[in-house]
């Protein structure tokens, strides 16, 4: 191991709680020897919180100075934390570091455990910090900079006989930690938590003497040092490190069990699925680090109706799924009733403007839906696919819309109520993923069927798309919260909140519809196509047609990225716009 101190801390200022001894005074003097000025604080008490002393903080200022460093020592308790702060801005005129290292044992076992002894360690630990940090905040926001570093536990981690009020006030700074780390980020705030071992005032009462001769609070100190640092972006992490040691801790959840969300649920059910609740090993544990992230499985769970003995088993044990018992299931029908302000909704969610009339003016004669209207009902329906139940290891934030193809049997009303029923059309494994295709058949109340799922351009149009659009789209239905949610986005591996992909589809149509069909929905028979990639909103798309026969071939490209977004499309023309085509391109 080479000697480095490439990792500067000159013009910071840092301060280190509990600083007197141990893994706090490694702290002090490690940033104090890279460049940074300390506040020392400690109240130079014993590992219980009996005494207080000013010489602890003292010795440590005065190793930092006699090294050539700056420090100063503060006495206060960090339930006075606002005083500790004020220490650093009247010394050294800000703060951009806080390591609460403070800490107290007060070890007793729950049955004998006092109401004093638990509220004092939550003081120090919990209370302490959150008054430490509290004053220490809006210095950070308003600089937009600032690093911090809570003190965890093993036993907060994982429990320990004993200390019932140390565990639980422990745990509590790793909720404290993750949720500064959001709140902070927009402020260059980073916060994580460590989970040392090291030898100090609270474990050489604890370990034996050879153990705690190996957990030098030295070899705990690096990591902090790293975390602080301006160039690291690491937040909201949890790590265990010790005697040399370093490992980051996440979350594990196996991949459980759904129940029918419309059956009555008994702990007999839970009782028949308690290996799998409990399952590990097969292949679907996940590991969530966002409360996003810890819903999916509920999440998914909401499609899942109609109960788990009346369905036949899709997904065996081993993964295999019985495509032709996925065919054969049925699935509840769901009314869609809308009125002729869903429609102008829609019109306008997928780019309709204000001049087109047709389609945002209740009152003119030729109102009515874009075709591609005909997706919206489908939108309720399809939440009561268990798609959980129909594809091994579902994850509904990995889901993607691949294809869409939309039949018209008869133009829209503007108004009305509608039933629509889905199925399974078929499922393919891929490999690494499975397609499932899913259709739904719309009709209304009568039963008469509106949709049935089932060289250069002659034209081109560009429409560039606000950067509000899904949030306008959205409210016609679709109310994943992929296309809404940065927190979610991410989590699907996108930078910003995506544009629905049927949106997108939508804004094509509807080109096809200005163009070919002279707004007239009678015309319209059919649309089909493959959504190649996503669109971010504010993105330009252009849609370029071909016309050959009682077809329109056309895909749609973003761009400012100059990518394909819809491929593989056409729409089936009928009735007039056979006759009445717009003359091709020469170019």
């Amino acid at each position: 191991m080479t000697d480095n101190s490439n990792l500067r801390f000159d013009g910071r200022v840092v301060i280190v709680t509990g600083a007197g001894g141990g893994l706090g005074r490694s702290h002090a003097l490690a940033f104090g020897a890279r460049g940074a000025s300390v506040v020392v604080n400690d109240l130079g008490g014993s590992h219980t919180g009996e005494g207080a002393s000013t010489r602890a903080a003292d010795v440590v200022v005065e190793e930092i100075r006699a090294a050539g460093g700056k420090a100063v020592a503060n006495y206060d308790s960090v339930l006075d934390g606002d005083k500790i702060v004020e220490t650093a801005m009247k010394a050294f005129g800000r703060v951009d570091i806080v390591i609460n290292n403070a800490g107290i044992l007060k070890d007793v076992s729950f049955a004998r455990m006092t109401d004093q002894q638990w509220n004092l360690i939550f003081q120090v630990h919990v209370e302490g910090a959150y008054k430490v940090l509290k004053a220490a905040w809006p210095i950070f926001r308003k600089q937009k900079f600032g690093r911090i570093i809570n003190t965890t536990s093993a036993a907060g981690l994982y429990g320990n006989f004993g200390q019932a009020n140390y565990s639980a006030a422990k745990l509590a700074l790793v909720g404290l930690t993750q949720t500064l780390a959001l709140e902070g980020k927009r402020d260059n705030i980073h916060c994580n938590v460590i989970a040392p071992m090291a030898a100090s005032r609270m474990t050489e009462t604890i370990l034996p003497p050879d153990m705690l001769a190996s957990l030098k609070p030295e070899m705990v100190t690096p990591l902090v040092e790293y975390l602080c640092h301006e160039e690291t972006t690491e937040t909201g992490s949890i790590f265990e490190v010790g005697a040399g040691f370093v490992g980051k801790l996440r979350w594990e959840r196996t991949g459980g069990h759904g129940f029918a969300i419309d059956k009555t649920l008994l702990p007999e059910h839970i009782s028949e699925q308690w290996a799998k609740i409990t399952d590990f090993e097969d292949g679907r544990a996940t590991h969530p680090s966002t409360t996003a992230e810890s819903m999916e499985g509920i999440m998914a769970n909401f499609e899942n109706v109609g109960g788990d003995a009346a369905r036949p088993q899709v997904v065996s044990a081993d993964g295999k799924v019985d495509v032709e018992a996925a065919k054969a299931l049925t699935f509840e029908s769901e009314v869609f009733e809308y009125a002729e302000r869903d429609v102008i909704l829609y019109n306008l969610g997928i780019g309709a403007k204000r001049t087109d009339l047709n389609l945002v003016y209740e009152n003119n004669e030729a109102f009515g839906a874009v075709p591609t209207f005909g997706v919206v009902p489908s939108f309720t329906a399809m939440n009561a696919v268990p798609f959980g139940d129909i594809l091994p290891s579902f994850n509904p934030m990995m889901l993607l819309h691949g294809e869409q193809y939309l039949e018209i049997i008869r133009p829209f009303p503007t108004c009305g109520k509608l039933i629509s029923t889905p199925y399974v059309v078929d499922i393919l494994d891929k490999g690494k993923g499975c397609v499932a295709t899913i259709g739904v058949k719309t009709a209304d109340e009568e039963g008469n069927e509106i949709c049935i799922p089932a060289r250069k351009p002659d034209h081109v149009v560009q429409e560039k798309t606000s950067e509000d659009q899904a949030a306008l789209y959205r409210l016609s239905g679709d109310w994943n919260p992929l296309h809404i949610d940065p927190e979610m986005a991410a989590v699907g591996g996108f930078d910003v909140p995506i544009l629905h992909g049927l949106c997108s589809f939508g804004i094509a149509g509807k080109h096809i519809f200005n163009t070919y069909c002279s707004n007239d929905a009678t015309q319209f028979k059919n649309i089909k196509v493959r959504f190649a990639k996503t669109v971010n909103p504010g993105e330009t798309l252009e849609t370029s047609m071909w016309r050959e026969g009682n077809k329109v071939i056309f895909q749609v490209r973003a761009v400012e990225r100059n990518v394909i977004i819809i491929s593989n499309a056409a729409v089936e023309l009928q009735g007039d716009a056979l006759k009445n085509a717009p003359a091709k391109s020469k170019l």
